[in-house]
C-alpha cells in the first residue's frame, strides 16, 4: 500500500512536494513547479501547502511493512 508522507532529506520548506513526488515516482522539481504555479494562477495551493504541511505525517514517523520503503 502506497502511503503519503513528507520527505526529510532533499525538503526546500515542509517536505510536502518531495513526499508528493516519490509518491507518484516523479521528480520533485515537477511537482514543486506545478504548485507554484497552481498557487500563483488559482491562490489555493498556498492553502493546501500548508495544510498538507500539518496533516501528512513525516517519512520517519511511518511504520512500513518489511517489503515496502
Amino acid at each position: 500500500m502506497k502511503r503519503l508522507y513528507r520527505v526529510e532529506e532533499g525538503r526546500k520548506l515542509c517536505g510536502v512536494c518531495g513526499g508528493i513526488a516519490e509518491y507518484f515516482n516523479m521528480d520533485p522539481s515537477v511537482i514543486r513547479v506545478i504548485w507554484a504555479v497552481a498557487s500563483v494562477f488559482w491562490g489555493a495551493g498556498i492553502i493546501a501547502y500548508i495544510i498538507c504541511a500539518f496533516v501528512l505525517p513525516n517519512k520517519s514517523e511511518i511504520h512500513f511493512d518489511n517489503d515496502q520503503k
